[in-house]
């Protein structure tokens, strides 16, 4: 047992994995969505999948196993585009396919697993080590510390990258930083929602927060709020009714996207009018433009 087991309990380490592993998704999940990295996310979380197999066969902590393999497929992608010319979508889709693959592989071969399969595809929060818990903070503070050391350069290289390159700057290592950060934080993620769930605490908390922000700053500072409060609420949801945890989680993040992009809609009907006035004033537009003058 350890201290912060024996302090608050299995449910109480959960509940702190749960806060850090979803402030963290929010807070990289503006990154991933911004700077269009949701598949590559998506091909990291599925194909890290052999890796966790990988470390229970050899005895390891399945978070090295998915470490270890999230760097060397992160690798993979960058050669696949480098050297071979091809486009990222094309080679996040074979490192997807042919990771995802290889596990199932590894699945048949290895019946007698002593960790079930579905741990490593929706993840097991109740069952996270201190191990888990320490890197998904530490992790955070590191995240947090690299984007407002880094935040001029994240904003002006993902809304101008062209800009950004004729001032001089770099633009590789600024997407090397990026690319750390959610390798890092997919493998931070895996314990807790393992590896199919795992893109989708990632988009949810920063498309939430876009609907509700006006501004990268905005989103950086809402993503991770709304990220912990899925985390919570979805494990809440675990203790509470027979659901597993980990998709439980997913949903709370998928429920609150879409009541933010209802506020919004309803918060911009307000502030139109209503629907009823929003549709005169599209009538009149309709029956002001030229080519309805023309028509009459």
């Amino acid at each position: 047992m350890n201290v912060l087991t024996d302090a608050i309990g299995f449910f109480g380490q959960a509940l702190v994995e749960a806060v850090l592993v979803g402030a963290l998704a929010g807070l990289v999940g503006v990154l991933v969505v911004l700077r269009k990295r949701t598949f590559f996310a998506t091909a990291l979380t599925h194909a890290t999948f052999p890796g966790g197999i990988i470390a229970v066969l050899l005895g390891w902590n399945v978070l090295i196993g998915n470490a270890i393999f999230a760097v060397v497929l992160t690798l993979v992608m960058l050669a696949l585009t480098t050297w071979f010319r091809q486009r990222a979508a094309v080679a996040s889709g074979v490192v997807l396919t042919g990771g995802f693959a290889l596990g199932t592989v590894l699945t048949g071969l290895n019946p007698s697993l002593p960790i079930r399969v579905q741990t490593f595809l929706t993840g097991s929060i109740l069952a996270v080590d201190l191990p888990d818990v320490q890197f998904a903070g530490i992790l955070l503070v590191i995240s947090i510390f690299a984007i407002v050391l880094l935040r001029r350069q994240l904003l002006f290289s993902t809304f101008d990258p062209a800009g950004y390159e004729a001032a001089g700057f770099r633009g590789w290592r600024i997407d090397a930083v990026v690319l750390v950060l959610i390798t890092a934080t997919v493998v931070a993620l895996m314990p807790a929602v393992g590896a199919i769930l795992a893109i989708a605490l990632l988009a949810a908390p920063a498309l939430a927060a876009a609907q509700l922000t006006v501004s990268m700053r905005g989103m950086l500072f809402v993503a991770p709020i709304l990220g912990a409060a899925s985390g919570v609420v979805g494990l809440l949801i675990s203790a509470r009714w027979p659901v597993p945890a980990g998709p439980a989680i997913v949903l709370s993040a998928t429920g609150i996207l879409l009541v933010s992009w209802g506020l919004r809609r309803a918060l911009g009907l307000m502030r139109r009018g209503g629907p009823n006035a929003a549709s005169a004033r599209s009538a009149r537009t309709r029956a002001d433009s030229p080519r309805a003058s023309t028509s009459r």
